[in-house]
C-alpha cells in the first residue's frame, strides 16, 4: 500500500500509551515481509509484559537508525482523509512517521543499500520507557535519525521537560467550622501561585522556559475540609536545571511536597546540509537514548501545532517529502560512517 494507505491503516490501530502491541505486531508483520524479501533481521525488546520495541536490521552492521515510537496520546481517534491531508490520532505524531519509514526502507532495499536499521519505541508520549530500555541493548548504530512533527525541518535543537507532583497535605473537618480543619486545596492553591510567578530562565537559541499546571485533584466534598490535593506540572527547559529546582523548593516551601516524576533534559542538535533547520519547543526520545544508538538528528513530517488535538492532521505533500529525505539522509550518513 502507498504511504497514505499505510498511515491510515497505522493510525486505525489504536495505540495509546501502554496499548502499543497491536500496532507493533502489525508493524512486525510488515518488516518481516521485508526482510524475507531482501534479507534481514526482525526482532522483539521486551520493555514490559505485551509491550515491546521493534528492531530491524538490514546489512551486515547499523550505521544508521530510523527511529520514532508507537505510541499516542488518548483519546483515539480513527482516520479519514481529504485531499491534502490525512487526519486522526497519530496522523502526524507519529504514525505517518513510521510509514514514510517503513517506504524509505523498502526503496533504500529496492536500491541495494544496507547497513541500517529500524528503531520503533514504546512509551515516548508517557515516560519513554522504551527509548531507556534500547538505551540498554545498542545495536552499534553511529548516527539516529528521530522522527517528530518537525515540518520537514532539521531542528537545531529542542526543549527538555521536568516534571513534578506537588502534593499538599491537611486535616478533614466540618466546612462550617474551617477553624477545626487544615486545607490541602488551600495550601496547594497557594503554592500553585507561587510557583506560577517564579521567574523561568531564556535561552538564546532555544526561547524561554514556560510552566504548564496540567491537572489538579483532591478534596472529599464542598462541605469537607480537604485533607489531600495534588497536582502535576511540567516546565519545559532550555538549559541546566538547578537553579529552576531550587526556585520550586522555594516556592512550596511550608505548603507542599515536590515529588519529581522525570527530567528530560534540553538538546543542542547538528545540521544537514541542505536540510532547512527549526527549533522546537518539545521533547523526544534522543535523551532517553543517551546517544547509545548514534549522533542524533530530529526530523520529521507534520506540524506539533495540532498533534495532541481534535484536529491532529498531516499534509500528504509532506509524507511523500519525508520519504525522500529519509532516503537522503540514510544514504549519506552510511557513507560518511564507512569513512
Amino acid at each position: 500500500m502507498d504511504v497514505f494507505a499505510l498511515t491510515r491503516a497505522l493510525v486505525d490501530i489504536e495505540s495509546i500509551t501502554n496499548n502499543e502491541e497491536r500496532v507493533g505486531l502489525h508493524i512486525r508483520d510488515w518488516l518481516r515481509a521485508l526482510a524475507k524479501r531482501y534479507g534481514g533481521h526482525v526482532e522483539t525488546m521486551d520493555v514490559e509484559p505485551r509491550r515491546f520495541n521493534l528492531f530491524a536490521q538490514f546489512g551486515d552492521r547499523v550505521d544508521v537508525t530510523l527511529s520514532t515510537h508507537l505510541d499516542t496520546v488518548p483519546p483515539f481517534m480513527a482516520s479519514r482523509e481529504d485531499e491534502t491531508r490525512i487526519w486522526g490520532r497519530g496522523a502526524c505524531d507519529a504514525k505517518g512517521i513510521i510509514a514514510a519509514m517503513l517506504h524509505s526502507i523498502e526503496a533504500l532495499l529496492e536500491e541495494g543499500v544496507r547497513n541500517f536499521g529500524l528503531l520503533l519505541l514504546v512509551g515516548e508520549e508517557r515516560n519513554s520507557a522504551g527509548a531507556y530500555c534500547a538505551a540498554k541493548n545498542p545495536r552499534g548504530s553511529r548516527f539516529v535519525i528521530n522522527g517528530e512533527p518537525t515540518g520537514n525541518t532539521l531542528a537545531l535543537g529542542s526543549k527538555g521537560a521536568l516534571r513534578y507532583e506537588v502534593v499538599a497535605s491537611g486535616k478533614m473537618a466540618h466546612s462550617a467550622y474551617p477553624e477545626l480543619g487544615d486545607s490541602a486545596i488551600h495550601k496547594l492553591v497557594d503554592a500553585l501561585a507561587r510557583v506560577r510567578s517564579i521567574a523561568l530562565p531564556v535561552d538564546p537559541l532555544l526561547g524561554a522556559s514556560t510552566l504548564n499546571i496540567g491537572t489538579i485533584h483532591g478534596g472529599r466534598a464542598p462541605n469537607v475540609i480537604a485533607d489531600e490535593a495534588r497536582a502535576e506540572i511540567l516546565i519545559r527547559l532550555v538549559g541546566d536545571s538547578t537553579a529552576t529546582k531550587r526556585s520550586l523548593a522555594a516556592a512550596v516551601a511550608g505548603l507542599a511536597e515536590l515529588r519529581e516524576v522525570i527530567e528530560i533534559p534540553a538538546l543542542r542538535l547538528n545540521p544537514f546540509d541542505g536540510l532547512p533547520t527549526s527549533v522546537v519547543a518539545f521533547t523526544t526520545d534522543i535523551p532517553a537514548l543517551g546517544g547509545q544508538w548514534g549522533e542524533p538528528f530530529l526530523i520529521g513530517p507534520g506540524s506539533i501545532h495540532v498533534a495532541h488535538t481534535n484536529e491532529e492532521h498531516v499534509e500528504k505533500t509532506e509524507l511523500t517529502e519525508a520519504v525522500q529525505i529519509y532516503i537522503r539522509m540514510v544514504k549519506e550518513l552510511c557513507k560518511r560512517a564507512s569513512k
